[in-house]
């Protein structure tokens, strides 16, 4: 059974940059649990461990959840005001990944 992904774009600011080889943008898929359910953040951040492990340890805590002290603006929205991890994204994306001030 197919299942439903789309293209996602985590906006870096420079404090995380170092862990990603200086790159400002990174693109990965995510992946919804079968072809009816839309990927959601949380999918997109396991995508991202997978890929860059040193970054996506400084965005989720031990138990998986974002960091309290950042802030994924996802679509215009924030994430933790849209669902957290469980917030859909729609086809590519963006998600605006910003240390808490």
């Amino acid at each position: 059974m197919a299942r439903s992904v789309t293209m996602v774009v985590f906006v870096l600011p420079s404090v995380f940059q170092r862990w990603v080889s200086g790159q400002s943008e990174v693109k990965v898929f995510a992946v919804g649990a079968d072809s009816q359910t839309p990927p959601t953040l949380g999918a997109a951040l396991d995508t991202l461990r997978r890929v860059h492990p040193s970054l996506e340890e400084r965005l989720r805590d031990e138990y998986g959840s974002i960091r309290r002290h950042i802030n994924m603006i996802v679509c215009g929205d924030n994430g933790h005001g849209v669902g957290r991890l469980d917030c859909e994204l729609p086809p590519g994306a963006e998600v605006y990944v910003l240390p808490a001030l």
